[in-house]
């Protein structure tokens, strides 16, 4: 049954805290812990995880907010389960920041946690709602409104992040799978199929691969294995086929492997394998990318952050997670219409990863606009003149209607076909205009109307040289906005050495990653109020001199009197 936590609003009278003294009451207050503490776990909705608990009557379920808030500073810190449930006893400012005053408050066992974040995950696969996602960005909201945040520009990037999976050949994962095969199997199956699993479970998946050295002997073996991987799955099919360990084994063997009639089994080759095939038995939604001259197994992490220069505190506003073979682009036209939705914003940052027609006409509908620090394609002709140094007035239907050439000379835009426009301009003017004479402008006479030139370019040409126009008034600015988010991308994933997650799964890595970003958030926010006090505190020693110093207090009277009294009762021998 779900019950809220109330009991951290009602302070403890005599508790651990209030036995520090005072100077340390104050910085714990001030630490990351109260900031956590008053940012975080208070702002935190319980009410929305209600539906993970019975209605009936019951018994009361362990605080909903000190759960969310380990699991927050389990990704904030990099933490395991056990480092967590340890600094959870004993560390005052861990203890502190999850409303708890006194080390004898907040007993439950560790499966507790555990428990929870299965009932996240059965709820998630259930109704497609991940509620962590939803409190961080409802208390990412708060903290916008609290501190002033203006969320209409922002910048977005993305990061290669991996989950806790081995950096596994497909001879590697072809042996593991028929010694998964094995493991489903009763004693006498084993015995019937000894022959095939005895070369294959003498040892580890990893001992097997050690002892195939080359790329013919790795070939050799594995064409070996798929052929014993086909029979077993034609041989137990009818007994395992809704084992999911079974189904496991049988997406990898369609995935590697394939049927010719002459042949019978045969391992495809490397180039003809999925981005999306299969990384490992244990993750099955984690893909494969190269990246540059890099290579990536695992997941990409998208982040969208504030980035206006007026905000006192830039904060992290969306992260979303995807397998890595999916590109920026359809993460950013994923994410746009629920930003636009939550928030102000009409500017966005990003690298050249995030263009393409549909992200333009996205990005057109919600009236935001997208200024890259890069353009993928081909670049122009340098010595030609393209669309991006013309200057477009647009319709009340966001199209163009008017065009002006880099000589200052008007023309009219008229349909073309159904996707193409027409741009014509007077042939008195371009006959003189020295661009036409050296052949670098791309109009032409119209062959019905001598009086005329024309250009006709595509509506998807159109949007591309309005992108890179303002990809090249961004390079003219001293400063980037999008730079920075750099710094965000290495706060989310610092916690983690080698950028690794100790998880598995689309929906463990987004729960890590949305809490890191959170985790992230109050650092900045903790960052900025240490550094708004340490300012207040510079300002009041400057004002104050002697002549305005506060008259004495009578407790410091008091204390004068009570120390002569003492020392008067005092009693020397010498």
């Amino acid at each position: 049954m779900f019950k809220p936590n109330k009991k951290h609003l009602q302070p403890l009278l005599i508790s651990n805290v209030n036995d520090l003294h005072e100077k340390h009451r104050q910085r714990l207050e001030t630490s990351w812990a109260g900031i956590f503490y008053r940012e975080y776990f208070c702002r935190l909705k319980e009410e929305a995880f209600s539906v993970l608990y019975a209605e009936k009557p019951s018994r009361p379920n362990i605080a909903v907010n000190v759960l969310v808030g380990l699991e927050t500073l389990k990704a904030g810190f990099g933490w395991s389960d056990e480092e967590l449930y340890d600094h959870f006893i004993f560390d005052i400012q861990v203890r502190y920041a999850l409303g708890y005053r006194d080390l004898k408050e907040g007993e439950f066992d560790l499966r507790t946690l555990y428990n929870f974040r299965r009932r996240l995950s059965q709820y998630n696969q259930e109704r497609g709602t991940n509620l962590l996602v939803q409190a961080f960005e409802n208390i990412t909201d708060q903290q916008i409104t609290v501190f002033d945040v203006d969320t209409i520009q922002q910048r977005m990037d993305s990061t290669q992040i991996a989950s806790n999976i081995l950096d596994a050949s497909r001879l590697h994962l072809a042996v593991e799978a028929v010694q998964r095969l094995a493991r489903l199997m009763d004693d006498s199956e084993k015995e019937r199929f000894a022959e095939q699993l005895v070369p294959y479970t003498r040892g580890d998946s990893g001992q097997y691969v050690y002892r195939v050295k080359g790329k013919e002997a790795t070939a050799e073996h594995l064409q070996r294995v798929g052929e014993t991987l086909h029979c077993l799955l034609e041989e137990l099919k009818a007994r395992y086929e809704t084992q999911v360990a079974y189904q496991v084994v049988q997406r990898f063997f369609g995935e590697n492997f394939q049927m010719e009639e002459k042949l019978g089994v045969q391992s495809k080759a490397q180039k003809d394998l999925g981005a999306g095939s299969l990384q490992s038995l244990d993750d099955l939604e984690a893909s494969y990318r190269q990246k540059g001259t890099r290579f990536y197994k695992g997941y990409v992490v998208n982040v969208s952050e504030t980035c206006h220069p007026d905000n006192p505190v830039q904060l992290i506003t969306q992260v979303q997670v995807a397998p890595n073979n999916v590109q920026d682009v359809d993460l950013m036209i994923e994410a746009l219409p629920a930003m636009k939705e939550r928030m102000p914003l009409d500017t966005l940052y990003t690298d050249g990863g995030y263009g393409s027609p549909a992200a333009d006409l996205l990005l057109s509908q919600l009236q935001v606009t997208q200024y890259q620090t890069g353009i993928c394609g081909h670049s122009p002709h340098p010595d030609k003149i393209n669309l991006s140094d013309l200057t477009f007035q647009m319709d009340a239907d966001a199209r163009p209607s008017q065009v002006i050439c880099p000589h200052g000379k008007s023309g009219l835009i008229g349909p073309g076909t159904s996707t193409n426009y027409i741009a014509y301009f007077d042939a008195a003017f371009c006959l003189q205009c020295p661009l036409h004479l050296n052949g670098s402008c791309r109009t032409r006479r119209v062959k019905h109307d001598q009086s005329l030139f024309n250009w006709a370019f595509s509506h998807k040409e159109f949007l591309w040289a309005q992108r890179r126009k303002r990809y090249l008034a961004l390079k003219q600015q001293i400063d980037n906005p999008r730079a920075a988010v750099e710094a965000a991308m290495r706060s989310i994933k610092h916690p983690f050495p080698g950028h690794q997650l100790p998880v598995r799964g689309q929906f463990r890595i987004t729960c890590m990653m949305v809490a890191s970003s959170a985790m992230t958030n109050i650092r900045r926010i903790t960052h900025y109020q240490q550094m708004k006090g340490s300012q207040k505190n510079d300002k009041s020693c400057s004002s104050t001199s002697v002549a305005d110093s506060p008259m004495p207090t009578l407790a410091s009277i008091f204390g004068c009197f009570r120390f002569v009294w003492q020392f008067s009762k005092t009693s020397f021998s010498f």
